[in-house]
Order: structure tokens, then C-alpha cells, then sequence
């Protein structure tokens, strides 16, 4: 019997995505309208909690679709507009370009990187040894780079393992052309080993992604949000790592024995070692590229070795912005490693550009936030605080609106707030400053929790190698918690015990130097 056009469209509607998934997406459309109608600032919680769901649900159906549609949705019924979502892609136009050209510059790197880290695997056999490098890395990097960046180099690798190692359980040479989606040609045992495998990459993932986490916190360039704090507070590099240090080294450290205990304990699904036949796989596979290995293979090793100096040394001056610094990679590493074929440079986008679509749909949620005021009610009860409470709080409420919302979108309302709290006289400098530290750890320790929170953390889950690995949204959520726990334990125990004595006593020891309120306003005046 032949479809009807109406069921023919609903079939078509969101692909194969199970049908349960489909009529509550449906509803939600149908829903928000009249949600709205009755009163607004419900319908923009409602949105949002539509949003997470729809990330939830990643691996039932990319969150590019139904999140879109409710986007446009929530535009076309009046609870944005068009230009405060152009406004918000404007912001963070730096994450835009990052996206499209940093991450296809990893991608043309990927032969230097598979054959650093396939040494680094083959070489060291205890898996806590293993976890603690990949999170200390992943932090020290992102201290002075960008975490997506980090991610983006980790996702690579990754995806690289996964392939050697399904190709030859597949039963096929390590240069065949191979579909590692599909699981069909892999014996019983092969799928025993891999889902072990599997398991192992999320672990190192997630340790990784964690440790940008713990980098990023430390300095001002380490997250778009710490850029702006130190902005409004006319802080450079040093004074903002000082600042943030009776915090952060703390909460560093916490979290590499986190990695440690995890590991040891086996828990919160950790502690996946590597399976023997994988490993010997990966050591044939390490041998027979360095037998294989000719001049002109190793010349572009050397090319691009020289190029991730550069990046390096870009990212960590600022030579330029991180996008731009990206699209200087591209053009470096197709030109001395031959690359000049327009289908060969596409296939470099295609891990990026769809994320860099979801992400310009949710700065059309975050423009929801802005426009419904959602976030008002907690920031002015957090205000009504005073003295060392007030600082926990602001650490406590950043972290909440920092796992349902974006860490840069929560940190540069909050500061901008407390900025005007100054500039009206109701707090004073040196309150302002603590509280600008208690802003900036905040947004970024407890937002691990969820893939919300962080981009890196949003990245990871909707990159190609999350289905690959059965890196779900929940998965994410369960491995997380161990760290969410310490990192805001120890980020409230400091924030409340440490932080304003250890301030006080660089005062005393003139590391860093009590700011007048007046020319921290003219400051922030010429950066805006």
C-alpha cells in the first residue's frame, strides 16, 4: 500500500530518528507557543531545558535539527530577535573561525600527530601513567592555547586509533579503504576487543577533555570568558594567574589525583585497560610506518613538526586571532606536504562545520537567555549577599547557570553586573576583585559537569568519534561527576578558606597591587 504524502513527510521528518524521539520534538513545537503566550520567562526555561534534551538525545539524532527548529521557532514567536542572534555569532566570532579553520588545520597535522601519540601508547603500558599524562597535557596546553584547540587534537588521534584498529579486525591492511562505522565484517572476539577499546578512549578522553578544564581556569587566555573578566578588571597575563592561583593550583591538583583515584578504584567507568591484541596491533602498525617511511614522508613529519612549533608560539604570544592563526596552518601544511586538490582540502571541514552550525544555533538560545532576562532573578539574589558568603555564592550560582548555559555567556553577564555594582558604588575594588576571581572559577570548574557548560565538552560529544566510542550525553554526564564533585568542593573550600587571605598576603608581598576603582572604569571604558 502505497504512503500518504502527510505520512511520507513525517517519515522524512528528522530520518531515522526513533519515533518517540520525533513526536516530542513535535510537542515542543507546539508546545512553546502557547508556553509563551501565558507568560515568557517560563517558556525561555522551557527552551532551554528543550535545548539540553535535544543534546541529550546526540547519538538518536544529530542536535543540529531539532535544536534548529526550536530556534527558529523561538524567533519567530517573538522570544528573540534575528539581531541579538547576530549579535551573539558577532561576540564570538573568534569561536566561529576557530572552528572552521583551527580544526581543519588539525587535520592536515594528523600524520605528526598519530605518529607522536602512537609511540607515546606503545611505549607506556601502565594506563594511570597513561590517564595522568593525557590530563596534565591537555591542562598545560590549554593554559596557554585554546581548549578547543587541545580537543581537537585529541579527537583526531582518537579517531585515528579507532581506525587502525577496525580495519585490521575487519581483516583488512592498514592502507585499505574502510568504513569504520559499521561493525558487520568484525569477528566475535575482534568485537570483544574493541568494545574494551572503546571503553579506553573514553576514558582518555574524558580525562582530557577535563584537563582543559583545569588549564583554562589558570590564565586569561585559556578561556574566551577569561578574556573579558580581565578586560573589565584591567588585569594582565600575571596579575589574573595570581589572582586565580590560591583557586586553581589547588583544583589542579585535586584533579590529577582524581584521575589517579578513578583509575586505581576502577570507577565511574574508568580504569578500561588496552587489550593485547590492540596493542599488538597498533606496535605493527608503528613498525610497519617506520619501515615504510621514505625521505619524502619523513620531510613532511619534519614540515609539520616545524608548523606545530609555529602554532605553539602563535597561539601562546597572540600573534593573531586563533582562527586566523588555524586558516595560517592550512595554508603551511597543503603547501609543503603537497595538498592541492579541492576535494582533498573539503574533507578537512567536514569534522567542523557541523558543530560550527549547532554552535551559532545555540548562541540563538543564549540570545533567548538575554532577551527573557532568565538569568536577572539569580544574579540580583546573588548580589543581595555580602562579604565571603557572597563569594561562594557567586561561585555556586555561576556553576549552576554553567551547566545549563554556556560558561562565556554566564561569566560575562555576571562580571558586566558586578562591574556596574562598582561603577554605582555598591561594592568596593577590592570586593570586585575577588569576586571577578570567584566569577572566573565558577564558570569554569563546576560547568564540567555537563556537555553544556564548555565548548571543548559540546565539541567532544557531537565530533565524529563520540558514536564511534558510544560517547553518549549521559556517558559524558556519569564520567564527569567524579571530577564536577572535586572541582567544586575544592573550588568553594578555597574560594571561601584560601582566597581572601592569600590575596591579602600578595597585597603585603607587592606581587600584585590594590587597583582605584576610577581608573579600572576608564580602563574598561577604552576596551569597549
Amino acid at each position: 500500500m502505497q504512503e500518504s504524502l502527510p505520512r511520507a513527510i513525517y517519515n522524512n521528518f528528522l530520518g531515522h530518528s526513533p519515533d518517540w524521539y520525533k513526536k516530542a520534538i513535535i510537542a515542543f513545537l507546539i508546545l512553546n507557543p502557547i508556553i509563551f503566550s501565558i507568560d515568557p520567562y517560563i517558556a525561555g526555561w522551557l527552551l532551554v531545558l528543550e535545548f539540553i534534551f535535544t543534546l541529550a538525545m546526540a547519538l538518536k539524532c544529530y542536535p543540529l535539527q531539532p535544536g534548529g527548529l526550536l530556534a527558529l521557532e523561538a524567533v519567530a514567536i517573538g522570544m528573540t530577535s534575528p539581531y541579538t542572534v547576530m549579535h551573539e555569532i558577532e561576540v564570538n566570532i573568534e569561536v566561529v573561525l576557530l572552528l572552521v579553520f583551527m580544526v581543519a588545520g588539525i587535520f592536515f597535522m594528523k600524520d605528526l600527530l598519530l605518529f607522536a601519540f602512537t609511540k607515546l601508547l606503545t611505549r607506556i603500558r601502565s594506563k594511570i601513567v597513561l590517564s595522568l599524562s593525557f590530563t596534565f597535557s591537555a591542562a598545560v596546553l590549554s593554559a596557554f592555547l585554546d581548549a578547543l584547540t587541545v580537543i581537537a587534537v585529541i579527537i583526531s588521534v582518537a579517531v585515528g586509533f579507532y581506525t587502525i584498529y577496525h580495519k585490521v579486525a575487519s581483516g583488512k591492511g592498514f592502507n585499505d579503504d574502510h568504513d569504520h562505522g559499521t561493525d558487520e565484517h568484525l569477528c566475535h572476539v575482534s568485537r570483544e576487543d574493541l568494545d574494551k577499546f572503546r571503553a579506553f578512549l573514553r576514558n582518555l578522553l574524558m580525562h582530557a577533555g577535563v584537563g582543559t578544564a583545569l588549564g583554562g581556569v589558570m590564565t586569561m587566555v585559556g578561556e574566551p570568558q577569561n578574556l573579558i573578566i580581565a578586560d573589565k578588571a584591567s588585569w594582565g597575563f600575571l596579575e589574573f594567574a595570581l589572582r586565580m592561583a590560591p583557586v586553581t593550583i589547588p583544583v589542579f591538583f585535586f584533579g590529577l589525583l582524581t584521575t589517579f583515584l578513578v583509575e586505581k578504584t576502577k570507577t565511574f567507568s574508568y580504569g578500561s585497560e588496552l587489550p593485547d591484541s590492540v596493542y599488538k596491533i597498533l606496535c605493527d602498525y608503528d613498525k610497519e610506518q617506520d619501515r615504510k617511511r621514505n625521505i619524502r614522508d619523513n620531510a613532511k613529519l619534519a614540515i609539520q613538526a616545524v608548523i606545530a612549533v609555529w602554532l605553539v608560539v602563535a597561539l601562546a604570544m597572540h600573534l593573531a586571532s586563533v582562527g586566523l592563526i588555524g586558516l595560517s596552518i592550512i595554508i603551511l601544511a597543503t603547501s609543503f606536504c603537497g595538498i592541492t586538490e579541492e576535494h582533498a582540502l573539503g574533507k578537512a571541514f567536514e569534522e567542523a562545520l557541523p558543530f560550527t552550525a549547532l554552535l551559532c544555533v545555540f548562541f540563538a538560545i543564549v540570545a533567548v537567555i538575554i532577551d527573557q532576562a532568565l538569568f536577572i532573578p539569580v544574579i540580583q539574589w546573588v548580589l543581595s549577599f555580602e562579604g565571603d558568603v557572597q563569594l561562594t555564592m557567586f561561585f555556586i550560582a555561576n556553576g549552576l547557570l554553567s551547566m545549563v548555559s554556556d560558561n562565556v555567556f554566564v561569566g560575562s553577564v555576571y562580571i558586566t553586573e558586578v562591574r556596574h555594582a562598582l561603577d554605582m558604588g555598591q561594592i568596593t575594588r577590592d570586593q570586585f576583585d575577588l569576586l571577578a576571581v570567584s566569577i572566573n572559577t565558577g564558570t569554569n570548574l563546576p560547568s564540567v559537569a555537563t556537555p553544556n557548560g564548555q565548548a571543548a565538552f559540546l565539541f567532544l560529544l557531537t565530533s565524529a568519534i563520540a558514536p564511534l566510542v558510544r560517547l553518549s550525553y549521559g556517558r559524558m554526564v556519569i564520567m564527569a561527576l567524579p571530577y564536577t564533585i572535586v572541582l567544586t568542593i575544592v573550588g568553594l573550600l578555597t574560594t571561601w578558606f584560601l582566597l581572601p587571605d592569600m590575596t591579602q598576603s600578595m597585597y603585603d608581598a607587592g606581587l600584585i597591587h590594590h587597583h582605584v576603582a576610577t581608573e579600572g572604569v576608564e580602563a574598561a571604558g577604552s576596551g569597549h
